[in-house]
């Protein structure tokens, strides 16, 4: 094996999706051949290994690859003794006890001797213990949230996005017993700590672009220092004359969930021309 960076990305599904998309958007450039488990990145000294979503935490302890995209849960079920270098910011749920809608459980000692079906039993035994509860663990690789229907179980611990599911089979969380998204983590001997470093910084560009928008409009100058109020910016937003100098063009960058009321804002003050664009990349 050459000395590039391995970078390991799970090798199909929603969250493959994601860490391509990711990792281009991060200048990475790369094509997956069909049915391969490697590809070059373009220009850079850097290998993408296509894998399991669950095996990558367990490769990167083990040096197999350098850096990996894969979920907190995977992370914190192995138990693997890696580096989380940072949040992605896609990829959010929360790891749920869940009970039947009309169940009589109301608490978490309630379930003493009781069947818990879980695919996270390292991280369901933890929280049992935490709890000083004994239960039976059921332990299974694939969906749980039917086996209290099937009779397998009496509760269970499962992901949880949306909550439709849960509805769908009837379920209530109890409690919460972690949140989880997706991550970048870094082995401990990693073989070009530099070029890691570098791609750390890329996708950090990348995803705090995500969180914000460009807003650009413009304002009487008389207005200015109360338009600023609304939309400080980094250090100090970007003011540009125009033709007419009693107005003036204000570009600055605001939080994505924060534009609309920020739009409103800026036209009850007197802006027009209220424009907001995208961000693809940014450093900040």
């Amino acid at each position: 094996m050459n000395e590039n960076l391995r970078i390991g990305i799970p090798s199909k599904g929603r969250l493959s999706e994601l860490a391509t998309g990711l990792l281009n958007q991060a200048g990475l450039q790369f094509r997956r051949q069909e049915r391969t488990l490697f590809a070059l990145v373009k220009q850079l000294p850097i290998d993408i290994i296509f894998l399991r979503t669950d095996d990558i935490p367990v490769l990167c302890a083990e040096g197999a690859i350098d850096l990996g995209i894969t979920g907190s849960d995977l992370v914190a079920e192995s138990a693997a003794d890696v580096s989380v270098r940072m949040p992605l910011g896609v990829g959010r749920c929360r790891l749920s006890l869940c009970v039947p809608e009309d169940s009589p459980v109301q608490s978490c000692d309630q379930l003493a001797g009781k069947r818990l079906a879980s695919s996270f039993p390292h991280v369901t035994k933890q929280f049992l213990a935490q709890h000083k509860t004994q239960a039976h663990l059921v332990e299974l690789s694939g969906s749980v949230e039917i086996m209290i229907s099937l009779g397998v179980a009496d509760a269970i611990v499962d992901l949880v996005e949306t909550g439709s599911t849960l509805a769908a089979n009837r379920l209530r969380v109890l409690t919460d017993i972690g949140q989880y998204e997706t991550v970048l983590i870094q082995n401990h001997r990693c073989r070009n700590a530099e070029m890691a470093d570098r791609i750390v910084r890329r996708l950090e560009g990348v995803v705090i672009a995500r969180d914000y928008s460009l807003l650009e409009y413009n304002i009487p100058r008389e207005k200015l220092a109360e338009a600023e109020t609304v939309t400080p910016g980094f250090n100090s937003p970007t003011v540009s004359a125009l033709e007419d100098l009693q107005w003036c063009s204000v570009r600055v960058m605001v939080r994505r969930k924060e534009v609309i009321n920020a739009m409103e804002r800026l036209e009850a003050i007197g802006a027009s021309a209220i424009m907001e664009t995208e961000i693809g990349n940014c450093r900040l």
